[in-house]
């Protein structure tokens, strides 16, 4: 692969790894950069609503010239055909890759990029996934209105069972009968910065030798984002459909390329919330491991303890938010954070208590956040986790920060991705009375906080 190429696949690399855009994902390996996965999340108020999809991406030599190769691989082991464009085999059909026929002026130039490919696919991934289908662009007789309400329904049920429930499974460790095998402690690094001896007696590898998962942490923080939303939906999908009952075969669809199965929402509601549960333990299970890793003075433990000394110290300085920060049990991974509502703003005269939790992998596993004050806000879910992103992953201000920055923000850009609380995202984003019903409910979730 020629220099120009491998440093503009570095440059696309680097800027959408950057991006604002909460619903797409790139990594590579550091050896490999013509090698690239990527996950799409699914669009809002679509079948594919927070779904986790996976791509493969080739660049060849001659890239940007010709486009990559793109092969999706959320299909449950090239059994399911998520849209007419993303077939069960993988193949992703669009214009910009060459792999489907499309009008002049579609097809791939060099001034395009892995960015404007992502958004293609994630362009498919509609409402109505069914007038994809070449032939079906404008069908609308009865039958076609039934056919399209029944695919988006199977769509929604496989969303959830395989893109986000058997990832999150296989993630934890949750076997197919519910059974969750145990985590192997975490042993940690020495003040070195070295793994401890077991570790260091493990035979050399190749990186390129090595499972290669690049999402895992990202999916665990977007469920606990999105696991109201997953159950409403569920909710809503039991009032339209029965346990047992199959999925339509669509017009388009042929045996080895198509999405068969019966739907099961009781079924994926427990699963629901195992994983929930089992990822509740998991958080819990960090301090655990962090008090041992402390012990050990890992290089971890002795980073955590020096940022929340610092942290400490600079808000003591900054007089424009007023903040006491404690370690809990004198443990550096698991800070409780008490936040005092800015005055001349809706939290004004507020008490609210906040919990971050960091793993022994820290930063490589981002922290987990819990609001211990129940608060109605629509950046807050209905458990208390907040919906935020740090500017900088490894420093824990940065994290406080982008909190509090969502918490405080009145008049924010409307982003459904960001709208972990239904009921409250519902009545904020609604009519000039849902807005007050809105501001009515968090006062008085405010003035319940000075109560506790």
């Amino acid at each position: 692969m020629s220099n120009h190429s491998i440093i503009r696949i570095t440059r696309e690399l680097s800027d959408l790894q950057k991006s604002s855009d909460l619903s797409l994902a790139v990594a590579c390996r550091d050896v490999d950069v013509r090698n690239v996965k990527a996950i799409i999340i699914g669009p809002p108020d679509t079948p594919y609503e927070f779904g986790f999809f996976e791509f493969a991406v080739r660049f060849g030599k001659d890239y940007p010239g010709k486009a990559p190769a793109v092969t999706a691989t959320t299909t449950n082991g090239g059994r399911c055909r998520y849209n007419p464009n993303i077939y069960a085999g993988g193949k992703v059909c669009l214009s910009i890759l060459g792999t489907w026929r499309g009008e002049r002026g579609e097809e791939w130039s060099s001034a395009q990029g892995l960015e404007s490919i992502l958004i293609s696919i994630q362009s498919l991934m509609s409402s109505n996934p069914y007038e994809n289908e070449p032939g079906f662009e404008t069908a609308n007789d009865e039958g076609d209105k039934k056919n399209q309400k029944d695919y988006v329904a199977k769509i929604r049920h496989e969303t959830l069972r395989i893109s986000v429930i058997q990832r999150l499974e296989e993630y934890l460790g949750i076997s197919p009968t519910g059974a969750v095998q145990p985590q192997v402690p975490y042993m940690g690094e020495d003040s070195d910065g070295d793994f401890d001896s077991s570790e260091a007696d493990r035979e050399e590898y190749d990186e390129a030798s090595i499972h290669f998962d690049p999402f895992k942490d990202l999916c665990k923080r977007r469920f606990l984002w999105y696991y109201d939303s997953y159950l409403l939906a569920i909710s809503k999908a039991k009032t339209e459909v029965t346990d047992g009952q199959n999925f339509t075969r669509m017009p388009f669809e042929c045996p080895g390329n198509g999405m068969d199965g019966k739907f099961n929402y009781t079924e994926l509601e427990r699963r629901l919330r195992l994983i929930r549960k089992t990822m509740d333990e998991e958080t819990e299970r960090w301090a655990i491991e962090g008090l041992a890793s402390k012990k050990k003075e890992s290089g971890v433990a002795s980073n955590l303890q020096r940022q929340y000394e610092q942290v400490v110290e600079s808000y003591k300085r900054d007089k424009n938010v007023t903040l006491d920060i404690e370690l809990v049990d004198k443990n550096p991974f698991v800070w409780a954070i008490t936040y005092f509502g800015r005055p001349m703003t809706n939290l004004d005269g507020g008490l609210f208590r906040i919990k971050l939790f960091f793993s022994p992998r820290f930063p490589e596993e981002q922290p987990r956040a819990r609001f211990e004050t129940q608060l109605f806000h629509h950046r807050i879910a209905s458990d208390g986790t907040p919906c935020y992103t740090a500017k900088r992953a490894e420093d824990v201000k940065s994290h406080i920060e982008a909190i509090i920055e969502a918490l405080e923000e009145e008049s924010p850009p409307y982003d459904p991705r960001t709208l972990v609380n239904p009921e409250a995202a519902k009545l904020f984003w609604g009519s000039e009375d849902d807005k007050k019903m809105y501001n009515r409910k968090l006062r008085r979730a405010v003035q319940r906080s000075m109560e506790e």
